[in-house]
């Protein structure tokens, strides 16, 4: 089975048993975290027991930000921040807290730059990730870093070696292969994409994105993100290869307005039956 969850349930309540209990009605058995603070150690355990007892698995912490400014300052806030959540994926039951690296510039929070592709990028948060980690020494949620275009890893042999300088077991992989995709040649053939990413990281991937992307005839070079099955990822090898080699490994809907999440969790569990893959 693959553990489906995403965005977009109908739930208007704060109450973590209200939550759980509308992902299950939804269809969905994977969670990002409701909103909480490392400081909130009662609503902590609210959302670790409810969503056990609906046996929805909580996938992952959001904690968006880059850590690696140029200014200090903000720098040094930023990396407190990720400390935080990945604190309370630890606590929560949470698979892993994910972010990006974020830029070298000092324009923006994850804008493109020169550096950020390089080795100064690389080496940059390879100190961040170990800063991180060992002031939050997780038990049991891991690290992650969201795959992007412009910024590292952007292909799984990088990830594999961030992985590696990093040498923290706490450190992971998320699997996102849409963000991948920056040329025709990988959108014509994303499933030698997705298994390169399977193959390389199999054994990291704690968790995984669902989303679709479509190529548009559109100079210059130009690119969308699309409900699933508007576009071009394979999603029979998706599947499949997360069905074969990344067991338990949950697929995440995300980046979609609220009312095209039920035509994207249709979609993603339709292809999973023709395939024999319960989702």
């Amino acid at each position: 089975m693959i553990r489906l969850g995403g965005y977009g349930v109908p739930v208007t309540s704060e109450d973590p048993g209200d939550i759980a209990r509308a992902h299950v009605a939804f269809g969905y058995r994977a969670a990002y975290c409701p909103p909480v603070t490392i400081n909130d150690t009662d609503r902590i355990r609210a959302i670790r027991d409810a969503f056990a007892a609906a046996d929805v698995e909580i996938a992952e912490v959001a904690a968006w930000g880059g850590v690696v400014m140029p200014d200090p300052a903000t720098r040094k806030a930023a990396r407190a921040r990720v400390a935080e959540r990945l604190a309370v994926a630890d606590e929560v039951g949470a698979r892993c807290a994910i972010t990006y690296i974020g830029t070298l510039g000092d324009d923006s929070d994850y804008g493109p730059h020169q550096d950020n592709l390089a080795r100064k990028g690389f080496d940059a948060f390879v100190e961040a990730a170990r800063e991180i980690i060992d002031a939050v020494k997780p038990k049991r949620a891991k690290f992650t870093l969201e795959m992007m275009q412009w910024l590292l890893p952007d292909s799984p042999e990088v990830y594999r070696d961030l992985i590696r300088a990093i040498d923290r077991p706490a450190f992971a992989a998320h699997l996102d292969p849409v963000n991948l995709i920056v040329s025709p040649r990988q959108f014509y053939d994303t499933a030698e994409l997705i298994n390169r990413c399977v193959s390389v990281l199999g054994p990291w991937v704690i968790s995984a994105h669902a989303k679709d992307i479509t190529l548009r005839g559109k100079l210059s070079l130009h690119f969308d993100e699309v409900i699933p099955g508007h576009g071009g990822l394979d999603y029979a090898t998706y599947l499949s290869s997360l069905d074969r080699s990344l067991p338990g490994v949950p697929l995440m809907l995300e980046h979609l307005k609220p009312e095209e999440y039920p035509e994207a969790r249709d979609f993603v569990r339709e292809t999973g039956r023709s395939l024999g893959i319960d989702i």
